[in-house]
């Protein structure tokens, strides 16, 4: 790969600081009533530059560098009980276990912990459709309508409006923790944060002056990937290959022969693996397939007509994730043509996001439905998204449906060292910069960011994920020691 110091850098002056105030200029993420005007021009591009760069003297790059625990933070156990409100009651001990398995997964299921620590933190005053939960592992693969492979952001229950910062935080803890957990030494560690903020810095500069036709049409095929200043070295690219044939081969069929089973009348059903994938009652089962019903009214006219040609043959209850644990999942299983054309849609319910207490959250128009609120934002900041995303309410609760495993895939985590833990770093955090540009004011955050031969925001966020892993694992301990001591239940889990 190219210097770091080297990437991107931009030639010519400065033009002249802005006469209104920063926040008068810069543009807003999301409006509650979109309004189209097309009669008037907003700020030129460069001006938000400027207004984003003036930021710096109020919120310097400098003033992210540090993390010591405020003296009211709340116990991190207590965090995570709370958020276990709501969830089943007989999966929670599956999710502590899971949790309590690394420092990573910890990190993971942990996202109400980050969110109040993130709180406490300086905020650059620019904000963006964030994913909430943007950390190392909800980057994955997945097909395109036209059957190409992408790679992207592929997770969104925590999606709402905030501080761009906080998904690049987010991202950068997160490389250290599991840097940490493959025993990679400091050095290597603090080249990969420093990597995963170029790779924003550097891809949010390259798109400031571009229209937003084109930043909304920039997607990452990954068989071939195509980040400005970013060589990509020959065992980063068979780690993608590698992933990317293991993506084409998750297709419907191949997911019926791994979970279905013929019943005795010759139909199929989903093959029980508790507590994995379990059967549900008949009343549940309805309440699915009625809520799949609803789902449909919220996908475009073209896409309920597809939907029309299938009916559902079985639900099931299917755990997943690490955070996820403990929420309501369900799989179903649809036949179209034959019992051999199979659609598999994941109806997995939605909840209030981990950062809502600290943040005004999604506009009122967008942000009722739990569901929607995760749908939509999914819709904004992936390139390429699933034509069959929408959402629904089962029993009075929030829902979203997407694909199931469709061409999915991910990058493995578990083992990423030497130059291709930097490029991953590297291109995650570009493709956070895309996503965030899909919404944000990409010429204020890269104004702010500085050109990514500028050091400064790279070091303080690479100082902030050091700290912050530190932190994280002293969390990790306390979780561990309040299953030790009977506080929290941990069970068996069939998948580790």
């Amino acid at each position: 790969m190219e210097s770091l110091q080297d990437l991107g850098a931009l030639t010519g002056g400065e033009p002249a600081a802005p006469e209104a105030a920063a926040e008068d200029i810069l543009l807003a993420p999301l409006a509650d009533i979109p309004r189209i005007n097309l009669r008037e021009a907003g700020e030129p591009w460069d001006k938000r530059r400027q207004a984003g760069k003036a930021l710096r003297e109020t919120v310097p790059h400098a003033s992210h560098a540090a993390w010591v625990a405020p003296a009211d933070r709340p116990d991190p156990v207590s965090l995570i009980e709370a958020a276990h409100v709501g969830r089943q009651a007989h999966l929670i001990p599956l999710r502590v276990a899971r949790m309590a398995s690394s420092p990573f997964a910890f990190l993971r299921g942990a996202a109400h912990v980050m969110a109040w620590d993130l709180a406490h933190t300086p905020r650059s005053g620019i904000t963006v459709v964030m994913n909430g939960d943007a950390h190392l592992a909800n980057f994955g693969l997945f097909g395109t309508p036209q059957r190409d492979i992408v790679l992207d952001l592929n997770d969104f229950d925590e999606v709402t409006i905030g501080p761009w910062e906080w998904d690049l935080k987010r991202l950068v803890a997160s490389i250290e923790v599991a840097a940490r957990t493959d025993d990679v030494p400091p050095d290597q560690r603090r080249e990969a944060t420093v990597a995963a903020v170029a790779g924003y810095q550097h891809t949010m500069t390259e798109l400031a002056p571009q229209g937003p036709l084109d930043v909304w049409h920039r997607a990452a095929r990954a068989d071939r990937l195509d980040f400005t200043g970013l060589t990509i070295d020959d065992d980063s690219k068979a780690v993608i290959a590698k992933a990317v044939e293991k993506a084409r081969k998750k297709n419907n069929k191949s997911l019926l022969a791994s979970v279905g089973e013929r019943r005795t009348d010759g139909g199929w059903r989903f093959r029980q693996e508790a507590p994995i994938l379990t059967s549900v009652d008949a009343e549940t089962r309805e309440a699915v397939i009625g809520g799949l019903e609803l789902y449909a009214e919220t996908l475009p006219r073209e896409r309920r007509f597809m939907l029309s040609r299938y009916h559902v043959v079985d639900v099931a209850h299917r755990v997943v994730g690490v955070g996820s644990v403990g929420t309501r999942a369900y799989v179903a299983l649809l036949c179209g043509n034959s019992d051999q054309d199979v659609l598999f849609l994941q109806v997995k319910e939605a909840v209030t996001p981990a950062h809502a207490p600290y943040l005004s959250g999604m506009p009122d128009a967008y942000g009722d439905h739990e569901g929607e609120r995760v749908i939509y934002g999914q819709r904004l900041l992936q390139a390429v998204g699933d034509p069959l995303l929408g959402w629904t309410t089962i029993a009075d609760r929030p829902f979203y449906v997407r694909q199931m495993k469709n061409m999915k895939g991910d990058i493995p985590v578990a083992g990423l060292t030497g130059q291709p833990l930097i490029y991953f770093s590297w291109a995650y955090g570009a493709l956070l910069a895309r996503a965030h540009a899909r919404t944000g004011d990409a010429a204020a955050i890269a104004g702010y960011c500085g050109r990514d031969r500028q050091a400064a925001l790279r070091d303080a966020l690479a100082d902030w994920a050091f700290a912050y892993g530190d932190q994280n694992e002293a969390d990790h301990a306390t979780f561990r020691a309040a299953i030790a001591d009977g506080r929290l239940e941990a069970a068996p889990d069939p998948e580790m």
